[in-house]
């Protein structure tokens, strides 16, 4: 399907196409960026440039290889250029309408053979297709910010893709050296649903005064042993971005209490308190501040550690019960794409189902909300007495 013949072309050239692209030529495949905004193109030339410099100095590739993976990559404000294309994926803002739009153009331009695919954190692959004559070409193929660092993509097939399609993309993006994984086309794929609950209920725990942000942040490295805390993670990804992710899922799954957003996020970005990139969302990042400081009680931090992993193992545990990518698919997912500690389905081995299901059952005793219910599957393996692994 795919040879060294093969051009690839990318649209949009912000971080997430630039990346894309980098990963591309890399993997010596020509490879052309697409961008309407000439301006923005010249910016994502001179960034790859001072990436590729800084991978040399720190003697990561040589700086042979560095000239040839920037000879690779043609920047262009000419759609017509990607007419030649053997697979194409758009990486701009997250608008359907967008999408549809610059994927009907790509459609009268390219070969039919040429895969188009959208690098789409959240929306419906089938949706995007439906724009198209052949929608049995388009598929989703999600990397991870930074692009050119995080191993696992999400390969999406929509209602109509060619499974061929979809495996053949499957095969080049492991070629490239990274983790491919199979999901399907559900709001959020694996990752950005199955991770909700992280930011969820530590919002819900801290706007229920149960502890504080940074209490909630240290409870979760501290028992969990997660690299950032949610809140640290909410600011560091954007509230612009994490909570639009939330609202997304949480409108697309029909408005399921499970993915409903938060107020006080939500209060944020309307501040234009973003996080780190604006010097302040849960925490002020202004010089001089003062930081936060944990309330260091174990009792509390395990308490908040369980009920948070909990409400994340229901997710990991909803999504292989409704087959929509397989137990180890998610964990991969889980472990590759957003760095936890483990996946969340060994975690539940070894927590045991039956500890989980209690602390959501006790959940829902409390507040009686659909938000709380279990997952069918994690009561059925507790009767049956199985593990995932």
């Amino acid at each position: 399907m795919f040879s060294q013949e093969s051009i690839i072309g990318v649209v949009g050239s912000g971080a997430m196409g630039s990346g894309i692209a980098q990963v591309s030529a890399t993997n010596n495949y020509k490879t052309i960026v697409f961008d309407t905004n000439a301006d923005s193109l010249i910016k994502a030339k001179k960034n790859l440039s001072a990436s590729l410099a800084k991978l040399v100095e720190k003697q990561k590739i040589s700086e042979l290889k560095a000239e040839t993976i920037f000879n690779n990559i043609t920047f262009s404000n000419t759609i017509f250029d990607l007419k030649d294309c053997s697979l194409i994926i758009e990486a701009i803002i997250e608008n359907l309408t967008v999408k549809q739009s610059v994927f009907k153009e790509l459609e009268n331009l390219v070969s039919k053979d040429c895969i188009l695919a959208s690098n789409t954190s959240s929306l419906s692959i089938t949706s995007i297709g439906a724009a198209c004559n052949l929608p049995e070409r388009v598929l989703g193929i999600h990397f991870f910010n930074p692009a050119t660092l995080m191993p696992l993509v999400e390969i999406i097939p929509g209602i109509a893709t060619d499974k061929k399609l979809a495996e053949a993309c499957q095969a080049l993006i492991s070629s490239w050296g990274k983790i491919p994984v199979m999901a399907k086309d559900t709001p959020g794929f694996i990752v950005n649903r199955v991770a909700r609950p992280f930011y969820s209920e530590a919002l819900r725990i801290y706007e229920e005064q149960i502890a504080d942000i940074a209490t909630i942040d240290w409870a979760m490295k501290e028992f969990g042993g997660f690299k950032m805390g949610p809140f640290e993670l909410m600011d560091l990804i954007g509230h612009d971005v994490n909570y639009v992710v939330t609202e997304t899922v949480w409108t697309q799954f029909y408005f399921d209490p499970r993915f409903k957003p938060s107020l006080s996020q939500k209060r944020l970005l309307e501040a234009k308190f973003l996080g780190k990139k604006t010097g302040k969302g849960f925490y002020d990042y202004s010089e001089g501040a003062e930081p936060l400081l944990p309330k260091k009680d174990e009792v509390l931090g395990r308490y908040i550690f369980n009920r948070i992993i909990c409400m994340l193992i229901n997710e990991a545990c909803d999504t292989a019960n409704l087959g929509i990518a397989s137990v180890n698919d998610i964990d991969l997912a889980m472990t590759k794409g957003v760095n936890y500690p483990k996946g969340l389905l060994m975690w539940a081995d070894e927590i045991g189902l039956s500890n989980v299901k209690n602390t959501l059952q006790d959940l829902y005793n409390l507040y009686e909300e659909d938000r709380y219910r279990t997952c069918p599957l994690i009561k059925k393996m507790v009767n049956e007495a199985k593990t995932f692994y």
